[in-house]
C-alpha cells in the first residue's frame, strides 16, 4: 500500500548571513570586517575587530590582469558589500543583482532543476568558504558583456545525466559568452554534462588558475567563433581523467599556457583522445607543462601556431606538434614559471579549493579539526580506523579525516561516541580513495566465536550521528564464487546512526551493499546519499532506515555465475516511519532484461508489525527492471506494505496497475526529498 497519511511539509526558511559592509572602506582600513546577520548590518561595522581578509580584495594575474575594453583589471566585487550564502535562492539573488558582491558560498547548494545556470552580472566574487562550499547540479553563466567577475575557490560538480558524450545536456559548470576579464581560481570542477568551462564567443581577458578539472568527457572549450579577439591565461591547472578539450583553443589571439599538469591515469574508464589543442587561427605559447600518459600531448591545425618551451612528457603517445611564430606574453604581464619538474606534486598539494580562502582568522580558529591518513606514511596515520581512534570520545565538533589516494584494506568503524566525523578522499575522483574489505555473513570470527553476521561484515559500520563521507569508494569485495558453502551477505557500508551525509561516494559490493539501520528500532536514522553509486544485486540497498538516495546512479550487477537475478531494495520500515526514497536519479547496469525488482518487504526476524516502504519517483530505468517491479518475501506480500512509484522514465518505467502502484500527484507531494530529511538539511562540513 502506498503512504496516504497526512503529515506536515518540512521546507527550508532561506535566509543569508549578510555583512554589509563596503569592501572599498574596509580595504583603506576605513573599517573592519565581521559577518552580522540582518539586513542592517551596515550601521555595525564599527563594532568590527579584525581586518578585511585578504581573499576579499585578491586581484587576477595574466591576461584577466590587463587593463583593456575600459577595466582595469579584474577584482570582482571588492567595492562592494560581503554575502554569505547557503541556499540558492540567496546565492541567485546577489549573483544577479546590479550591484558589486563578495559572495561567500559556506554549504552545498543543489542546482534546481538540474543543469541550472546561475545568470551572473558584473563585478561579482563568488568565493567558496574553506572547502565547504559546493555547487551540485549546476554551474554559472556569464553573459555578454558581464565583466570583473571571480570565481574561485568553489567545488562545482556532478551534473552528468549518465550519458559519456552527452549532446543533450549543455550543462556546464562555467559558461562565458561574451564576457570579459574573469578570473577562475583555485575551483575543483568535475562529473558535468557538457564542458567543465566553457570561454565562448569572443569572451576575452579570462585567466583560468590553479583549478582541479576531472571526471569529464570535455574539460575545457574556448572558441566558437570565427572572430580572433580571445586572450586568455592558463596556468597551474590540474587536468586529469578527461577525453577532449584540455583545452581545445579556437581562434584566440593569445593562448598563454604554462605550468599546467595533464594527467591520463593508466587502467581507468577514461582515456584522453588529446590534450592541449592550438586551432584554427590560434597562436598559444605553451611552457613548462607536464604531460603525463596523455594521448597526442599538443596538436594543431595547420593554420594555428604553437611555441612549446621546457614541457616535460612522459608515458604519452601520438602527436606531439609546435611550429609557428607567436608572441612574447611578458609583453602583457609579468609572470614566473615554477620547475617542469615540480608540477605534478606542486599541483597535487596546491590546485582545487583553499581552507584559508574564503574564511576569516575566527572562523579558522572555530573549523575543523583535521587528521590526515596516508599509505606511505606521509600523513599522521597510515590507516583510516588509527585516525577514528585518535578522535577524542563525545567530541563536539567537526572531526574531518582527510584520506590520501590508494587502497586502503581493513575494516573501519566509528563508534556512537564518535559524532560529527568526515572521512573525506583527497584524490581528484571518488576512485582514488578505496575502503575494502572481504567479510561475509558467514566467514567465520578469527577468535572462534561464530561468524560475522550481515551487519558484522561491513567493511565500513557507522553508529555515529552526523557522520559524513564523500569523494571516496567504499566496497566489500568477498569472493562468492570461491565460498558458496557460507551465508554470502556482505556489506560495504552499513550506518545505524542519525544525520549520515554520503556525497559523492561508491558503495560496491554484491549481496545486502548498503544496509541503511538505525541503532534501534524505536530510534531514528536518517541517511542521505548524493551524487554517488550504489553497485551489487541482492537487496542492495536495505534496512530500517528512513534513507534518500538522491542524483545518484544505482548500478546492477550480475551474479558470481554470470545470471542475472536480484533487488534493488529490502526495506523494513517501522510503522509510521519513512522508508527508502530513491529520487532524480538513475537505475541500470549490464544484466539482462526484465531481470531485477525494484524491491521486496523484508520483515527482519519475522516482525508483522513492521510496515516497509520503498519509493522509486523521478528516476530512469533501464529495461533491467521488470514490468511487476514489486515481490514477495519470506510470506510477507509486498501489496500490505508500502511501495510505488512516481513519474519514473526509461525502458523499464511502466503505467499505473494493480501491480505497480503509482502515487497520486497530491501523494507525491508528500513524499519529496525535505519531507523524509525533516528538520535536518545536510551540508557539507
Amino acid at each position: 500500500m502506498t503512504d496516504t497519511r497526512s503529515k506536515p511539509r518540512h521546507r527550508r526558511r532561506k535566509t543569508a548571513l549578510v555583512a554589509g559592509i563596503p569592501l572599498a572602506l574596509t580595504a583603506a582600513g576605513a573599517l573592519a570586517y565581521s559577518p552580522v546577520f540582518g539586513d542592517d548590518a551596515q550601521s555595525t561595522a564599527s563594532a568590527a575587530t579584525a581586518a578585511v581578509p585578504a581573499w576579499a580584495t585578491a586581484t587576477a594575474d595574466g591576461f584577466a590582469s590587463v587593463n583593456a575594453l575600459g577595466q582595469n583589471g579584474t577584482y570582482g566585487g571588492r567595492d562592494g558589500q560581503i554575502v554569505t550564502v547557503r541556499t540558492l535562492a540567496d546565492l541567485e539573488k546577489y549573483a544577479t543583482a546590479a550591484e558589486p558582491y563578495v559572495i561567500v558560498v559556506a554549504a552545498t547548494i543543489n542546482m534546481d532543476p538540474v543543469g541550472k545556470e546561475i545568470k551572473v552580472q558584473s563585478n561579482k566574487t563568488i568565493v567558496g568558504s574553506g572547502t565547504s562550499g559546493h555547487i551540485v547540479g549546476g554551474g554559472f553563466f556569464l553573459g555578454s558583456g558581464v565583466h570583473n567577475v571571480i570565481i574561485r575557490n568553489l567545488t562545482i560538480r556532478d551534473a552528468y545525466q549518465g550519458v559519456w558524450n552527452d549532446k543533450e545536456h549543455d550543462f556546464d559548470g562555467i559558461q562565458m559568452d561574451g564576457a570579459h576579464h574573469v578570473w577562475i581560481d583555485h575551483n575543483d570542477l568535475r562529473h558535468m554534462a557538457d564542458g567543465l568551462i566553457d570561454v565562448r564567443k569572443d569572451s576575452t581577458y579570462v585567466t583560468v588558475s590553479w583549478n582541479k578539472m576531472s571526471q569529464d568527457n570535455k574539460a575545457f572549450g574556448i572558441g566558437w567563433t570565427d572572430n580572433v579577439v580571445t586572450d586568455i591565461t592558463i596556468h597551474h591547472n590540474w587536468i586529469r581523467e578527461t577525453e577532449q578539450r584540455n583545452p581545445s583553443t579556437d581562434n584566440a589571439a593569445h593562448a598563454h599556457l604554462y605550468n599546467n599538469f595533464l594527467e591520463d591515469v593508466a587502467g581507468t574508464d577514461i582515456t584522453s583522445s588529446y590534450g592541449n589543442y592550438s586551432r584554427g587561427a590560434t597562436k598559444m605559447v605553451l611552457e613548462n607543462s607536464y604531460f603525463q600518459g596523455i594521448n597526442n600531448p599538443v596538436i594543431k591545425d595547420s593554420t594555428a601556431t604553437i611555441v612549446q618551451k621546457g614541457n616535460t612528457f612522459v608515458g604519452t603517445s601520438g602527436r606531439n606538434e609546435s611550429g609557428g611564430t607567436a608572441f612574447d606574453p611578458k609583453s602583457y604581464y609579468a609572470y614566473t614559471l615554477d620547475a617542469t619538474a615540480n608540477v605534478p606534486s606542486l599541483l597535487k598539494s596546491g590546485a582545487g579549493p583553499r581552507s584559508s580562502i574564503g574564511t576569516t582568522a575566527s572562523t579558522l580558529a572555530a573549523a575543523a579539526t583535521t587528521l590526515t591518513v596516508a599509505k606511505d606514511g606521509s600523513g599522521q596515520y597510515t590507516t583510516v580506523q588509527a585516525a577514528v581512534n585518535a578522535v577524542p570520545a563525545n567530541n563536539a565538533s567537526r572531526v574531518v579525516i582527510q584520506v590520501k589516494p590508494g587502497t586502503y584494506r581493513e575494516l573501519v568503524k566509528v563508534p556512537s561516541n564518535k559524532p560529527h566525523v568526515t572521512i573525506q578522499g583527497t584524490g581528484g575522483s571518488r576512485k582514488d580513495t578505496v575502503i575494502v574489505y572481504n567479510n561475509a555473513s558467514g566467514t567465520p570470527k578469527p577468535d572462534g566465536s561464530g561468524t560475522y553476521g550481515t551487519g558484522g561484515s561491513a567493511t565500513v559500520a557507522v553508529e555515529a550521528d552526523d557522520f559524513q563521507a564523500r569523494n571516496l569508494t567504499i566496497s566489500n569485495d568477498f569472493d562468492e564464487a570461491a565460498h558458496t558453502d557460507i551465508a554470502q551477505q556482505a556489506v560495504a557500508l552499513r550506518t545505524s546512526a542519525d544525520k549520515v551525509f554520503l556525497d559523492g561516494v561508491i558503495v560496491s559490493g554484491d549481496q545486502d551493499t548498503l544496509l541503511v539501520d538505525t541503532a534501534a528500532k524505536e530510534k531514528l536514522g536518517r541517511v542521505y546519499m548524493t551524487n554517488s553509486y550504489v553497485i551489487g544485486n541482492v537487496d542492495f540497498i536495505f534496512g530500517r532506515a528512513t534513507a534518500v538516495i538522491d542524483k545518484s546512479v544505482i548500478t546492477l550487477k550480475k551474479r558470481y555465475n554470470g545470471t542475472s537475478a536480484g533487488y534493488v531494495t529490502a526495506p523494513s520500515t517501522a510503522a509510521d516511519r519513512k522508508g527508502i526514497l530513491i529520487a532524480n536519479s538513475t537505475v541500470n547496469g549490464d544484466v539482462s532484461a526484465a531481470s531485477f525488482y525494484l524491491g521486496r518487504p523484508w520483515h527482519a526476524g519475522g516482525d508483522a508489525s513492521l510496515d516497509p516502504q520503498t519509493t522509486v519517483r523521478n528516476t530512469s530505468l533501464s529495461s533491467a527492471i521488470k514490468s511487476t517491479p514489486w515481490t514477495d518475501m519470506s510470506g510477507f506480500s509486498w501489496k500490505a506494505d508500502r511501495f510505488a512509484e512516481y513519474k519514473n522514465t526509461g525502458a523499464g518505467s511502466g503505467a499505473a496497475s494493480s501491480d505497480r502502484p503509482q502515487l497520486t500527484d497530491a501523494q507525491a507531494a508528500n513524499q519529496e526529498v525535505a519531507d523524509w530529511l525533516g528538520d535536518w538539511t545536510p551540508t557539507a562540513a
